[in-house]
C-alpha cells in the first residue's frame, strides 16, 4: 500500500469516516457506472429480483408491482417491467440495484481487486434516488462502506454510533429506537456529494441521504471484515475437536436454572482455556481463510476462449494465473497441493517451480516454465486452464 492507504488504514478503518473531494475535473466514476448504465440494466439485462429493490419513504416496494413474466421462451416470473418500474420512479421511489460486482463487469473486476487489496469479502449495490427524495431513514449497516457518488448531488447527514462496530447479527432495527433518538441529535458530519466525490463510513455510523434537485445516484461498496470475533468463532470450531467439550449435559437437566448448568459450565470453561491455550494459527486459519473465500469470487472466464486456448495450447503460449483467484500452494509429502475455494488440486512436488512461476503476478510462455521437461509444461499448463486456475493471456 502506498502512504496514502497506510494512513487510511493507520486512521480510518474501522474507526473514523473520511469524505474525498472529487476536484474540479471528475468524471464522477465513469468508468465503474452511470446513469446509462441504470436504463440498460433494466432495460435490456433481464435482471430479476433480488438484484432489484424499490422502496419509498422507507418501505420496500413489493416486488409485484415492478416485475412480470419473462414471456415465451423466458418462463420466469420476476422479470423487471421497466414500464412498470417507470411509475414508481415518477413517485419518487428509489430503486436499489443490488450485487452488481456479480451483473457489471466493470464493477466485477472494481469488486474482486479491491477484495484482494483489503482481505475481506466486498460487495456493490447502487442506489438511484429521485429529486427531493430520501429512500431510508437514518441507519447504520454491519460492513463498513465506501459511498461512491456516481450522478447529481445528494445530502448526507452522519451521526455517531450507538452500537459500535455491529456484528452481522446485530442489525440497527434491533436497537430502533436508539438509532431514531441518535439521528434527532446535531450531525457529525453533514456534506454533499456531487460526481465523484467520496466517503468512508466505518460500520456502526449512522446516516441517511437526501437528493438534491436531480436525479441522483451513488455506489455502496460494502466491505464485510474479518474481526476479532471472526477468530473466536474459528477457535470455537476448533474446540469441537475435543470429545469431553462434546460430551451431553446430564439427562434431564433443566437448562432455565443456572444452578443446575453451573457445574457443568464451570467444567467447559477449563476445558476451553485449556484448549485455547494451545491453539495456534493453525488450528484457526483454514477456518477464517474459508470464511473470506467462500463469499468471494475470481474475475469470470469466457469459456469457450478457454476451452480453445486448451485445444491450441502450444509452447508458445502465454497463459497467467485468473485474476483474483484465492489460492495457498502448501506440500504434503512427495505432493504439492493448490488450495482453492471450493477444491484443492495435488500435484507433483516436481511442478512447483513452474506452478510457482503461474502463479506470479506476469504473463509466463509454456516454454520457459522451469524443472520441467516440453511435454510435462503442456501437461500442467492444459490442467490449470481445465480448472479455470490460468487463462489466455495477451
Amino acid at each position: 500500500m502506498g502512504a496514502g492507504a497506510d494512513r487510511f488504514a493507520a486512521e480510518h478503518w474501522g474507526q473514523e469516516p473520511l469524505l474525498c473531494a472529487a476536484g474540479q475535473h471528475s468524471d464522477g466514476f465513469a468508468d465503474l457506472f452511470s446513469l446509462d448504465a441504470v436504463d440498460e440494466l433494466l432495460s435490456g439485462r433481464g435482471l430479476r429480483t433480488p438484484f432489484v429493490r424499490v422502496v419509498k419513504d422507507g418501505a420496500t416496494i413489493h416486488p409485484s408491482r415492478y416485475t412480470r413474466s419473462g414471456g415465451a421462451g423466458a418462463e420466469i416470473a420476476d422479470q423487471v417491467a421497466a414500464d412498470r418500474l417507470l411509475p414508481l420512479v415518477l413517485d419518487g421511489a428509489t430503486v436499489v440495484l443490488q450485487g452488481l460486482h456479480r451483473v457489471w463487469l466493470p464493477l466485477t473486476d472494481f469488486a474482486g481487486a479491491l477484495s484482494v487489496e483489503l482481505g475481506c469479502p466486498v460487495q456493490v449495490n447502487a442506489y438511484i434516488t429521485p429529486p427531493q427524495s430520501r429512500g431510508f431513514a437514518a441507519h447504520y449497516d454491519v460492513h463498513d462502506v465506501f459511498v461512491l457518488q456516481i450522478a447529481g448531488r445528494k445530502r448526507w447527514l452522519v451521526h455517531d454510533p450507538v452500537h459500535p462496530l455491529p456484528l452481522s447479527s446485530q442489525p440497527w432495527t434491533a436497537g430502533r429506537a436508539d438509532v431514531e433518538q441518535a439521528a434527532k441529535g446535531p450531525a457529525t458530519i453533514d456534506t454533499v456529494l456531487s460526481p465523484g466525490d467520496a466517503m468512508y463510513l466505518p460500520r456502526g455510523w449512522l446516516h441517511s441521504a437526501e437528493a438534491l434537485g436531480e436525479v441522483c445516484a451513488h455506489l455502496t461498496v460494502g466491505v464485510h471484515p474479518l474481526t476479532r470475533y471472526s477468530l473466536v468463532e474459528a477457535l470455537c470450531a476448533c474446540a469441537a475437536d475435543d470429545p469431553q467439550l462434546r460430551e451431553s449435559l446430564p439427562l434431564g437437566i433443566d437448562a432455565a436454572d443456572p444452578a443446575a448448568l453451573a457445574d457443568d459450565l464451570a467444567e467447559t470453561v477449563r476445558l476451553m482455556v485449556k484448549r485455547l491455550e494451545v491453539a495456534t494459527p493453525d488450528d484457526v486459519v483454514a477456518r477464517v481463510r474459508d470464511q473470506v473465500w467462500s463469499t468471494t469470487r475470481a474475475a469470470p472466464i469466457a469459456p469457450l476462449a478457454q476451452a480453445a486456448a486448451v485445444a491450441a495450447l502450444g509452447q508458445q503460449s502465454l497463459v497467467r494465473l485468473r485474476p483474483h483467484l484465492r489460492h495457498r500452494v502448501r506440500t504434503t509429502g512427495d505432493r504439492i497441493v493448490l488450495d482453492l475455494p471450493d477444491r484443492t488440486i495435488t500435484l507433483p512436488a516436481a511442478t512447483r517451480p513452474a506452478l510457482e512461476a503461474l502463479l506470479g503476478d506476469e504473463p509466463v510462455q509454456v516454454a520457459v516454465l522451469p524443472n520441467l521437461a516440453p511435454d510435462d509444461r503442456l501437461v500442467l499448463v492444459r490442467r490449470l486452464l481445465r480448472e479455470a486456475v490460468v487463462v489466455p493471456a495477451g
